[in-house]
């Protein structure tokens, strides 16, 4: 049975990468049912696209998704730094999927913020070489961070994160994302938004924040390289969604694996046009 939402917001897939959990998200976008559908930005890293690595799982996300839409679903894909060639289409609206930088949506009576929040760093909109380079080494480090785990969970021991390690003694990387939140709240509540929305730092988070001028609430949906997690508004309040794979049944994977083969070629093809066209 699947869940009725209002708005489901998923952000950096990061399609195409090694590193993307695309089963995962299929899984649990078959799960739901939204009236609203926020791509908040990295959803096909674009960066990184390459014609021999785009599996089966990750078309079958693209197809999800353009079936939600045909369903009757509102899409909403906000671009972000690694899918940016989608900028040049933004404000293109087809059917019920429409392409945008940023969005703001009246949320019984809250005005809502979203947009991707790669503007606020400095290594994209300054040195954008040094930004993939990093998007490189990230996949990398994933990949290394697999192996790792299955040798790991070989032996019966807890999984353990490179990434969250590295970010968490880093403390520029701490800084990084403490000033990101800042940021993206003050500007929220400057310009009189109740909610703030991001992805960018796969970072997920939802908190209060209030300073001298007025109080709103961050939110980060997160990613779906580590943390795959998604946020979702229903009956005037929000949830920070954690996949748990024990909540889906065998079969229900099995179900979710399955590809109308004719279909997928078109999903590539279309997908492939649009490159040459960016």
């Amino acid at each position: 049975m699947k869940r009725k939402v209002d708005i489901v917001v998923v952000s950096d897939l990061h399609l195409g990468t090694y590193g993307c959990h695309a089963k995962e998200v299929l899984h649990y976008l078959n799960s739901v049912k939204p009236k609203k559908l926020i791509l908040n930005g990295d959803i096909i890293d674009i960066w990184q696209f390459r014609k021999r690595y785009f599996p089966k799982a990750h078309l079958q996300v693209i197809k999800k998704i353009l079936a939600l839409a045909t369903k009757g679903t509102q899409v909403y894909y906000i671009t972000g730094n690694h899918d940016e060639k989608m900028r040049r289409f933004s404000e293109t609206k087809m059917g019920n999927i429409q392409i945008l930088d940023k969005l703001v949506l009246n949320l019984d009576g809250k005005k809502a913020w979203f947009f991707h929040g790669d503007v606020f760093d400095a290594s994209i909109q300054h040195a954008k070489w040094i930004a993939k380079l990093g998007g490189w080494g990230y996949d990398i480090l994933i990949l290394l961070n697999r192996f790792i785990n299955l040798v790991l969970n070989f032996f019966g021991k807890e999984k353990y994160s490179l990434s969250k390690k590295i970010k968490s003694s880093v403390k520029s990387a701490v800084k990084f994302i403490s000033d990101f939140e800042t940021t993206a709240s003050e500007l929220a509540i400057e310009n009189g938004y109740h909610y703030v929305v991001c992805g960018h730092i796969h970072e997920p988070a939802m908190r209060s924040v209030a300073n001298q001028k007025g109080k709103c609430v961050y939110l980060n949906s997160g990613d779906w390289i580590e943390n795959l997690t998604a946020l979702e508004y229903h009956n005037e309040s929000w949830r920070l969604y954690q996949y748990n794979p024990e909540k889906f049944t065998l079969n229900s994977m099995m179900k979710a694996e399955q590809s109308d083969k004719k279909s997928t070629t078109e999903v590539l093809s279309a997908f492939q046009q649009l490159l040459k066209l960016s």
